[in-house]
Order: C-alpha cells, then sequence, then structure tokens
C-alpha cells in the first residue's frame, strides 16, 4: 500500500447520477468511491500511481433537492464531426429544435471527509517512488493546485478540496454516534478492461462512515 491522504471536500450541490435512471437524474445518498477519486485525480495524476479509496465519512445529513432546466436531447455525433474537417459541411446545433426540460434531484450543502492512498503501477519507472508522489500530492492539495476543477458529479458543482494534516481537529460527523445506516448498491467503479463494465458495491454507512476498502470485497459486476 502506498502513502494516504485525508481530504475535506465540500460545495452546495452535488449529484452522483444513479445509472438506472434514464430519463432523469436522480443522485445516490452520498458520493460513490468512483467520484472520489475522480476528485483527487483532478488535484494529482500521473500514470505511475493509481489512486483507490479508503474510507467515505458523511459529514452533514443527508438532503435532497430538485430543479428543473432546458437541456439538448442530443448531442454532435463524432462521424459528423470528423466529415466536418474533410469537407465544407457547416456543423451546428439548433438548441431550439432539440430543447428539452429535465428534472435533476441534487444534493444540498455536502460534505465528507475521504481517505485515500495510492499505488504505484506498471508504467512506474525507476525515479518513481512513494515518497515523491506522496510529497507532490501533499503539496498541490496545501496549495489549492489542481490539473482540472474538482466536481460533485456534474461540471456544473464545483468541488472545494482542503488537505485534513495530521494533528488537526477531525470534523465531526451528522451521524456520529447513529449507527448503521444500509445504503444499498451504489456504482463502485468502471472495469475499463472489460468492455466498461459498471461495478457496484454494497455502501453501508456506521456512525457516518463507510468502509470502502473492507466493502470492495463484495464487488459485483
Amino acid at each position: 500500500m502506498g502513502y494516504g491522504v485525508k481530504m475535506l471536500v465540500k460545495g452546495p450541490r452535488a449529484c452522483f447520477t444513479r445509472p438506472e435512471m434514464k430519463s432523469e437524474r436522480v443522485s445516490y445518498d452520498c458520493i460513490t468511491p468512483s467520484a472520489a477519486r475522480g476528485l483527487i485525480e483532478a488535484v494529482y495524476w500521473k500514470p505511475a500511481i493509481r489512486w483507490c479509496i479508503d474510507s467515505i465519512e458523511v459529514l452533514n445529513e443527508i438532503r435532497f433537492d430538485t430543479f428543473r432546466r432546458n437541456e439538448l436531447g442530443g448531442k454532435l455525433s463524432y462521424r459528423n464531426a470528423k466529415g466536418a474537417l474533410k469537407s465544407d459541411r457547416e456543423l451546428y446545433t439548433v438548441a431550439t429544435e432539440d430543447r428539452q426540460q429535465r428534472a435533476t434531484m441534487y444534493l444540498k450543502d455536502v460534505a465528507y471527509v475521504i481517505a485515500a492512498h495510492f499505488d504505484l503501477t506498471d508504467s512506474a519507472g525507476p525515479d518513481d517512488t512513494v515518497e515523491k508522489h506522496y510529497n507532490i500530492a501533499l503539496r498541490r492539495l496545501r496549495k489549492g493546485q489542481c490539473f482540472n476543477q474538482p466536481v460533485l458529479g456534474c461540471r456544473e458543482f464545483p468541488a472545494v478540496v482542503e488537505l485534513i494534516e495530521e494533528g488537526d481537529a477531525a470534523p465531526v460527523s451528522f451521524y456520529a454516534g447513529s449507527g448503521e445506516r444500509d445504503l444499498g448498491f451504489m456504482l463502485y467503479d468502471i472495469d475499463f478492461d472489460h468492455d466498461m463494465e459498471p461495478l457496484f458495491y454494497r455502501a453501508v454507512m456506521r456512525d457516518g462512515v463507510i468502509d470502502v476498502a473492507g466493502a470492495a470485497q463484495g464487488v459485483i459486476g
């Protein structure tokens, strides 16, 4: 196991969409492990390392809200875009002809403590040591640097990511002392080596903490 970090992640809105909901966006009760990994990868990622989520602590009460907005029903195809590059064909979308109203059920005022570690991959070279990448990750987290804007599920929901240093006072979860709460099956990750197969795990929150590393033993496709 590589070196680990703890991050405080928060934002006014979040939406971690359930894949079984087709026409409308409905969020899971909390952040998924794949979305949590995307947050830390937005801060620091290299081919030589792979981030793994160890635990997720839900700090704020789980609350939902909804809104409706106009969206496009489709998107420009890759084939049309490629053809436009080779010819004088116009490439555009008429929004008024493909507009539809969709509802979104999102999470309000979210905050999580995410514990993660990284392992070296087969792409690591002789200069890729765990100490090197760990120190770079810490430096970027302390300075608030990122490769792209960390988001809470959707691009329009930006996230604030802060490093929790050793010795810092630990935030107290709203669910501390509340016992066990089963959040049901939740998306764990996407298996890109097997035709992008979705993987799911049983998310059980105990006193506000989800043991992702332990639950990963029961991941199903």
